[in-house]
């Protein structure tokens, strides 16, 4: 099968982001210049640089209380900061819980019933279990092609790691099973790790 996205795929479902899988998940943290906190998931995420180290998200709808946007980055246009919580499996159906539609009004921290805590080098709430978290000062939010699309760049200003995630000086992610996206309704959990060398190493 081959199809041109811009003549439609003729499937039940769009097959595209079943295609790029599996993709990390941020559970993005922001508080609006107004002092409210959001809290909500985006698959569309990804680290992009080491040094100094930089992440990215984007966001793909808006709402109508938003100015063609989501909460999340209608929030860092105002305040420049946000932090990625990582999603472990036992916080599967909370994390899902955060990705409604919900009024700008709500947070949704309180709602899930996710315990907040303050990030060090920002003023913004994290969410105290994640296994990590990335506080971010936004570097650049690009308008990407289509009604809604918006690409957040941030430069990470702290790290908090989970200390039962610390196994003989590394970050072990058998410690907490990465929740990850897959397409339509899909997930998948990372519960099996293997080593690769790279040649010339």
């Amino acid at each position: 099968m081959f199809y041109r996205p811009e003549d439609g795929h003729g499937l039940p479902h769009n097959p595209f982001n079943a295609v790029v899988t599996p993709r990390p998940i941020g559970w993005i943290a922001t508080r609006g210049a107004d002092g409210r906190d959001n809290l909500a998931p985006y698959s569309f995420f990804n680290a992009v640089a080491y040094v100094p180290p930089q992440v990215m998200f984007a966001s793909t709808s808006a709402k109508p209380d938003r100015d063609g946007t989501k909460d999340s980055v209608g929030n860092i246009r105002e305040t420049g900061v946000f932090a990625v919580n990582i999603v472990e499996y036992a916080m599967r159906d909370v994390m899902n819980q955060t990705s409604g539609p919900w009024e700008r009004e709500t947070d949704e921290f309180a709602l899930a019933g996710v315990e907040k805590a303050a990030c060090e080098t920002i003023d913004c709430p994290r969410v105290a279990c994640a296994p990590a978290t990335l506080e971010c000062r936004m570097t650049q939010i690009v308008q990407l092609s289509g009604e809604a699309n918006f690409a957040v760049f941030g430069e990470v200003t702290g790290v908090h790691l989970r200390d039962d995630c610390l196994v003989d000086g590394h970050f072990d992610i058998t410690r907490f099973n990465p929740l990850t996206r897959l397409g339509y309704r899909d997930y998948s959990v990372i519960r099996e790790v293997f080593s690769l060398a790279r040649p010339g190493e």
